[in-house]
């Protein structure tokens, strides 16, 4: 009996006809698609990649010209601390007592701490804007960036 009912089962069963076209058709759009959004994909890749490179060589320039002037300060402080200190020595020649000489090691020495304290305030001066001139177009870059991220 099962039998029976089995092969009745089976020769009133119509399977649904496999429209070839159709297939192809939705593979083509798939396909397609997928083209397209690689296209928008490599796109945005390379425009990011664009925008790094201005942000690196912005970077690299802003860096030389500060690491420029940090050097011009730098070889200015050392000279003037040079001039002083042969201009105290000269002055230390030529003196003619012990107390003469006492007198200028002590105004030397003041007029070098003075003179100390505001060459390091005046490269504390360059060496932050130097690191906000370096960064700023870093940081710029990444804020646009966060943006662009929230905005997709």
């Amino acid at each position: 009996m099962t039998k029976a009912k089995t092969a009745e089962t089976i020769e009133n069963v119509e399977f649904p006809s496999f429209d070839a076209s159709k297939a192809t058709d939705q593979i083509r759009a798939f396909a397609e698609k997928g083209v397209e959004q690689s296209k928008e994909a490599y796109s945005k890749l390379k425009t990011g990649a664009e925008e790094t490179q201005k942000v690196l060589e912005s970077t690299f320039e802003t860096a030389k010209t500060v690491s420029s002037d940090l050097s011009l300060k730098t070889i200015a402080a050392l000279r003037a601390n040079a001039e002083a200190g042969f201009s105290h020595l000269e002055a230390l020649i030529g003196a003619k007592s012990l107390s003469e000489v006492v007198e200028l090691q002590t105004a030397f020495l003041r007029k070098r701490v003075e003179s100390t304290v505001e060459q390091a305030k005046e490269f504390q001066a360059v060496a932050s804007k130097a690191a906000e001139d370096v960064s700023k177009p870093v940081k710029t870059a990444f804020e646009k960036a966060l943006k662009d991220i929230k905005a997709a």
